[in-house]
């Protein structure tokens, strides 16, 4: 760990110190323009989640960066890997090797945890390629809207309501990852708090299977298919038939190999970069993309 600054301390695991935390979610909503202690509401942080940060002595969060567990499906095979999020610092302490300070101790500590496989998302990569990340091509997915569906009954869910998130909840402790190829396979905690930061997500409840579909519309009046939330993944076709949305055109945002439909894969160009520490062999045979409601 680093050592002490003469006017900053350096801290670690703070989560269970309500000051500290909101000293954390203050620095972010400054820098990101995101309030994170909407998480409070919802179940609080990542339980696995582990922070490295430095304070002044007043008590205000200088710099951060959280680690947390972010088990992956990659071709079918279990791979333990980390995340990291709320990488920040403030611009007043910038060119001291601060954020290097944070960043040395979160990899330390995942490599220590014998993690596989380390990744971020970052608007700045050039950032991260001294720290040995590289950056993941991702792709989306668009294609005709299937016919032929079989509709269930459908609830829309809404994540101010305390029933709703407790049944999100359960169905994210039990989820099935939604492709085969790259998903996760647990991130409640993002899911949760994406699905508060996008109004414009729906989150449709097929009762029958007992899944979550979350989805928006798109441009030219398409469906956008953010994630899957079951334990079984039901077909594209009978997702349409139970949402009884009428486009001629389907975009996924995640690997759809467990839809019973192919799209063609379509290079993301988007600013926001997905980053791996780890092996090459890590990388996924075929095009995929973290879907977007886990996106950290």
């Amino acid at each position: 760990m680093p050592v002490d600054r003469p006017d900053l301390i350096f801290r670690s695991d703070y989560f269970g110190d309500a000051a500290a935390w909101q000293a954390v979610a203050d620095l972010l909503e400054e820098t990101f323009g995101i309030d994170v202690t909407g998480l409070d509401r919802l179940g609080g942080p990542d339980p696995t989640c582990t922070a490295f940060a430095w304070f002044d002595d007043a008590g205000a969060c200088i710099a951060n960066i959280s680690a947390f567990a972010l088990p992956l499906v990659i071709d079918g095979v279990v791979v333990q890997a980390a995340g990291l999020q709320s990488g920040a610092v403030r611009p007043s302490h910038r060119g001291r090797g601060l954020y290097r300070d944070v960043m040395q101790a979160a990899l330390a500590h995942c490599d220590a945890k014998g993690f596989a496989a380390v990744l971020l998302l970052t608007e700045t990569p050039d950032l991260y390629t001294r720290h040995g990340f590289r950056t993941l091509p991702q792709h989306g997915f668009s294609g005709p809207a299937p016919e032929g569906g079989r509709a269930r009954s459908v609830r829309r869910l809404h994540i101010e309501s305390d029933d709703d998130v407790a049944l999100l909840r359960r169905l994210l402790d039990g989820r099935s990852p939604v492709s085969n190829r790259f998903a996760p396979l647990r991130q409640r905690e993002m899911f949760l708090f994406n699905a508060l930061l996008a109004p414009d997500v729906n989150l449709d409840f097929l009762e029958e299977d007992d899944a979550v579909v979350a989805w928006r519309s798109g441009e030219d009046g398409c469906l956008e298919l953010l994630d899957i939330v079951a334990t079984s993944i039901p077909s594209l076709a009978d997702i349409l038939a139970s949402l009884a949305i009428s486009t001629a055109r389907v975009n996924v945002r995640f690997a759809p190999d467990r839809l019973a439909w192919e799209g063609t894969a379509l290079p993301d160009t988007g600013d926001m970069k997905l980053m791996l520490r780890g092996a090459e062999s890590l990388l996924p045979a075929g095009p995929f993309a973290l879907p977007s409601m886990a996106e950290f």
